[in-house]
């Protein structure tokens, strides 16, 4: 080898050279890996409450896109993350969503997968989707809460009944009566509230100019309590949410579980890992010749 390398008149080889095409081709293969996005995936059955459920009522009538500032996050935004946070405090009991302006109607009913809530509740709802069945100048009315128990949102075999409104407190006359009569906690049913509004805020246009056409109601903050009180449950402003949880997680208490058709699959993502030693390697190719060490003779003849 001495002697080939002499006649072609080649340099010695060097600890540095082989380093770095090591260092090289590990990077190379390493970004390949990479670049297939490989991950962890572990499926999990999920066990749910065989006795209770929870509806969560979102108000979408055009006053929940009131806001601070044309640029801050309305009220129906506000409340779909509350929704979310609150359905997540009680992960075992199925829930379900539905929307209310004139009437309820279901986006969902209750299932014990708490991510597919979740989606539903990030992309299905939105102002007036749909809008009201009839045109008012308020639309929203509590009393269509009633509907609730006479259309099947809840599986015959729920005896508790978890009924969570996020609203604004703006609505037309209620008959409270009625809606206790229909929601009774003899039934099952316990309600909770929970009320997005502030005196300053408006609905904007497109322009950022504030619609003449509404002016915030302070009156919906006793008629919501009142409703609450009626049905035997509390009303709770939004900067109290964190005592509706509690609030909430007590009215669920515990009960017995069972097994689900659902599966949760969580997916834990391993490309930053190969990505990171591949830069790694890629750093010591570029380390200077000199700190990797002097040219040595192989020693093979």
């Amino acid at each position: 080898m001495r002697a080939v390398r002499r006649a072609l008149e080649l340099p010695r080889p060097s600890v540095a050279r082989s380093w770095r095409a090591l260092a090289v081709a590990g990077a190379i293969a390493l970004l390949g890996l990479a670049a297939a996005q490989p991950a962890l995936t572990r499926a999990s059955n999920i066990r749910e409450r065989s006795d209770a459920e929870a509806l969560f009522v979102i108000d979408t009538s055009r006053s929940m896109a009131a806001s601070a500032t044309p640029r801050s996050p309305i009220r129906l935004e506000r409340a779909v993350a509350a929704a979310i946070r609150m359905r997540a405090a009680i992960p075992d009991v199925p829930g379900g969503l539905a929307t209310l302006t004139d009437r309820v109607l279901p986006d969902l009913l209750p299932v014990p997968d708490v991510a597919g809530f979740d989606a539903v509740a990030a992309r299905a709802v939105a102002v007036e989707a749909p809008p009201p069945s009839e045109t008012a100048v308020r639309a929203t009315t509590y009393t269509a809460l009633d509907e609730i128990a006479s259309d099947n949102y809840f599986d015959p075999q729920a005896r508790l009944r978890l009924v969570v409104l996020l609203t604004d407190g703006e609505t037309n006359p209620v008959d409270a009566g009625s809606i206790a009569q229909a929601l009774s906690p003899a039934r099952g049913y316990r309600f909770v509230a929970v009320r997005f509004w502030h005196s300053g805020e408006a609905v904007y246009g497109a322009g950022g100019k504030p619609e003449s056409a509404y002016q915030p109601d302070p009156v919906g903050r006793i008629v919501l309590d009142g409703l609450a009180r009626a049905l035997g449950g509390r009303m709770f402003e939004e900067g109290d949410l964190g005592a509706a949880i509690a609030y909430l997680r007590e009215a669920a208490g515990h009960g017995p579980t069972r097994a689900s058709r659902a599966v949760t699959v969580s997916r834990r993502p391993l490309a930053p890992y190969p990505a990171g030693i591949a830069l790694v390697l890629l750093a010591l190719a570029l380390v200077p010749t000199r700190l990797l060490g002097r040219p040595v003779d192989s020693g093979v003849r």
